[in-house]
């Protein structure tokens, strides 16, 4: 196992695990078997990672943060507080499903606000935004920004997370980065 990561002594990191150089898992956090966690990845603290899920590099997983088994996050996303995941549809507590399992992607870039609950089976686009608290019952846009229960998409956003405000001929500038961005059959793309 790669060694060149930071482990607080609290946290419990199972067997097979692959972990990134640069790589901060802080207290009380608990590494499930057959994880991969990328390169300068931060996991806050009372990090649930369960068995076979894999994080890209820079991925931020901020505290109580439960990620289950069938996650997928790309590179540099950014998980908030509480947030969750599920991954059956209809779970029961007498009824074992672990064969039934649903993959959960999330997208390079994307970020997911804090005790946003994502229903299990769905992609998440690149550089989405899912607002505080939002329900996610189907699939995300890349660039889409969702809110509420269930959630649902008020605008667009850059890859720097400000809102887009796109002209007459489907043409935005990103405030801060000064990223052009074109909004064409109910897609956006970053044109430079």
């Amino acid at each position: 196992m790669n060694r060149n990561y930071f482990a607080h002594e609290t946290a419990v990191i199972d067997s097979d695990c692959n972990i990134g150089d640069g790589t901060k898992i802080w207290h009380f956090s608990h590494i499930m078997s057959n994880c991969t966690l990328g390169k300068g990845c931060n996991l806050g603290q009372n990090v649930v990672v369960s068995p076979n899920v894999v994080l890209g590099n820079n991925v931020k997983v901020q505290n109580n943060v439960s990620i289950y088994t069938g996650v997928i996050c790309e590179d540099d996303v950014f998980l908030g507080p509480s947030m969750v995941f599920t991954n059956i549809v209809n779970p029961r507590s007498a009824v074992i499903r672990k064969s039934e399992y649903q993959q959960t992607l999330v997208k390079k870039g994307a970020s997911i606000g804090a005790n946003a609950t994502i229903i299990c089976g769905n992609t998440i686009g690149k550089y989405a935004l899912i607002g505080a608290g939002a329900v996610v019952t189907k699939e995300v846009l890349p660039y889409a920004l969702v809110v509420g229960n269930p959630s649902k998409q008020i605008g667009w956003v850059s890859e720097y997370g400000h809102r887009l405000h796109f002209d007459t001929t489907g043409f935005a500038v990103c405030k801060e980065s000064k990223q052009q961005y074109r909004l064409s059959d109910g897609l956006v793309k970053r044109i430079a």
